[in-house]
């Protein structure tokens, strides 16, 4: 299996920022995407950002100018401006090849709290 090991959260005031981070067991070659994702109380989780073998990044609109995702094996989230709103528990996620098949992981979360 793949273990995504987080870190970084925790409280911040409004107009602040973190790094989140997310190391996954495996070597970054057999891994096709990974990303963040959020689930506030009551809510779905939700994508924030997501980045792909090739590069490729992909926001939510509500993180789009404040958030940045960056790396691979290893990856970072880091969060500018932050907001309220923005209070959440964020859960790392990667997408894994085995062979042909590909395998979702997830990470245990890391709790973002944005409060006064």
């Amino acid at each position: 299996h793949v273990q995504l090991v987080e870190s970084g959260g925790g409280l911040v005031q409004p107009g602040g920022s973190l790094r989140l981070s997310c190391a996954a067991s495996r070597s970054k070659a057999s891994i096709n995407t990974m990303g963040w994702y959020l689930e506030a109380p009551g809510t779905q989780r939700e994508l924030v950002a997501q980045i792909a073998a090739d590069g490729i990044t992909q926001y939510a609109n509500f993180v789009k100018g404040r958030f940045t995702i960056s790396g691979m094996g290893t990856v970072y989230l880091q969060v500018d401006n932050l907001k309220p709103e923005d209070t959440a528990v964020y859960y790392c996620n990667a997408a894994v090849r085995w062979g042909k098949i590909e395998r979702i992981y997830w990470g245990q979360g890391t709790q973002v709290t944005v409060s006064s």
